[in-house]
C-alpha cells in the first residue's frame, strides 16, 4: 500500500510545511522517498529496528553512525489497518522535533488511508463501467457480468430502467457526479458510470414505479442544482438483462428526435415518433411524398404546436402568439388544400406521422 508514488507525495507535502527533511522507508527498511534524493534506495538500519520492534526510535547526535544509513532524528512506524507498512523519519535534533513526530505520523497515516480509499473507489468504479459496457453489447457475456457483480457485491434485480445523461457543459469531476447520483439512488439500487466523456449511464435496479419516479425527480433537481447543462432520457421498465442494449438504443434515439431544449425525455412519450425512425427509408419516402405538400410545409410549425397542445385551439394560439381566429383560419386552409382536417383525430394522426417522416428524411437520422 505504501508505494513510492505515495511516499514521494508525503515527503513533498510534509517537508514543505515543516521545513525539515523527511524520509519514508518501506517494509524492508529501504528509503523510497526523501527530501535528500541522494539517500533514495539506501538501507536505513534505524527503520529496520522500528520495523522489528514496532516502536519509535530516537537517534541522538552522539549516536550518528550507530545505525547505518541513518542520521540524527526521530523514526516512527507507519500503521495502516493495524499493520506496520513502513517508517517515517524526520531528520534533525530530536529535542527540536520531538513534538512534530506525532503530527507527522498522523498526517502520513491519514494520507495513506485517503489514497487507499481513492484507489478502492477507482477500482470499484472501473468494475462498474466494465459491467455497463458488457450489458450494452448486442451479445453480452453474462459470465463476465456475473464475475464483475460478485467483485463489487451488487445484484442486478429487476425491474430495470435505463437513463442516459448527456452533458454539454459541466464543472464537476466524473467521480464526484457519480457519487452524487449513487447517493440519490442508493448503492444497491443503481448502476452508474460514464460510457463516454460527456455521457453518463444510470440504471435503476429493483425499484417500484413510484420509487423510480421519485428518484428520477431527485436526480433531475440535483443536476439543476449543480447548474449543469444536460439532457436526460429514460427508458420504459424492462425485466431481462438482455434488454439493456435495446433500452440504451431507445434512450439514444429519444435524445436525437426531440428538441434540444427538452432536458427530460421519456421514451414512452416519444415512442410513437420513434417508430417513424425505425421504418424503411423507401416506405417513408413513399408515405411522405404522398401526404406532404406546400401547405403542410408552410404550416408545419403551426401544426406541431397544435399537436403538442393536444388539438387545443386556445392553448396553441397562446403559444404561437396568434389570435384564435387566425389559427382557425390556418387549420381550415390546411383542410381545404390537403383534404385532411387537423381538428379530426384520424386526419391529425396522418398529418403528424407525415411531419415526423419528413423531418426524419431531411435530417437523415435513420435507425436500421
Amino acid at each position: 500500500m505504501l508505494t513510492r508514488e505515495i511516499a514521494k507525495t508525503i515527503v513533498l507535502e510534509t517537508s514543505l510545511r515543516l521545513n525539515r527533511n523527511i524520509n519514508i522507508m518501506d517494509e524492508k527498511g529501504i528509503i523510497i522517498a526523501s527530501g535528500d534524493t541522494s539517500r533514495i534506495d539506501d538501507i536505513h538500519e534505524g527503520a529496520l529496528e522500528v520495523l522489528k520492534s514496532g516502536k519509535t526510535l530516537i537517534i541522538h547526535p552522539n549516536e550518528k553512525g550507530v545505525w547505518r544509513g541513518a542520521q540524527p532524528g526521530i523514526n516512527l512506524p507507519i500503521l495502516f489497518q493495524d499493520r506496520i507498512v513502513g517508517v517515517i523519519g524526520i531528520t534533525g535534533n530530536p529535542e527540536d522535533i520531538k513534538e512534530l513526530g506525532g503530527i507527522v505520523k498522523m498526517t502520513t497515516e491519514l494520507m495513506i488511508k485517503e489514497k487507499f480509499i481513492a484507489s478502492q473507489l477507482e477500482w470499484k468504479q472501473r468494475t462498474k463501467e466494465m459491467i455497463i459496457e458488457e450489458l450494452l453489447k448486442g451479445s453480452p457475456s453474462y459470465s463476465n457480468i456475473e464475475r464483475g457483480l460478485n467483485l463489487i457485491g451488487l445484484n442486478l434485480k429487476s425491474p430495470f430502467i435505463t437513463h442516459i445523461i448527456q452533458l454539454t457543459e459541466r464543472n464537476i469531476m466524473n467521480q464526484s457526479l457519480t457519487d452524487k447520483m449513487e447517493g440519490i439512488i442508493g448503492e444497491k439500487h443503481g448502476l452508474v458510470g460514464f460510457i463516454s466523456i460527456n455521457r453518463m449511464f444510470v440504471a435503476f435496479l429493483g425499484l417500484t414505479q413510484q420509487e423510480a419516479d421519485k428518484k428520477l425527480r431527485s436526480i433531475y433537481l440535483e443536476l439543476k442544482k449543480l447548474r449543469l447543462k444536460f439532457r436526460l432520457a429514460y427508458s420504459t421498465p424492462f425485466q431481462s438483462m438482455s434488454k439493456f442494449n435495446q433500452s440504451y438504443i431507445d434512450c439514444d434515439l429519444a435524445l436525437k428526435i426531440t428538441d434540444v431544449e427538452e432536458d427530460l425525455i421519456s421514451f414512452a412519450e416519444v415512442e410513437a415518433k420513434a417508430l417513424i425512425y425505425k421504418i424503411d427509408r423507401a416506405w417513408g419516402e413513399r408515405f411522405s411524398n404522398r401526404i406532404m405538400n406546400k401547405t403542410l410545409n408552410k404550416f408545419a410549425d403551426t401544426l406541431e404546436a397544435y399537436f403538442k397542445n393536444n388539438l387545443n385551439i386556445q392553448k396553441t394560439a397562446d403559444d404561437l402568439y396568434l389570435h384564435r381566429n387566425t389559427l382557425i383560419y390556418r387549420l381550415n386552409k390546411i383542410e381545404e388544400e390537403t383534404g385532411y382536417d387537423p381538428k379530426v383525430f384520424k386526419d391529425a394522426l396522418t398529418i403528424q406521422l407525415a411531419l415526423w417522416t419528413d423531418k426524419k428524411l431531411k435530417s437523415e437520422e435513420f435507425i436500421k
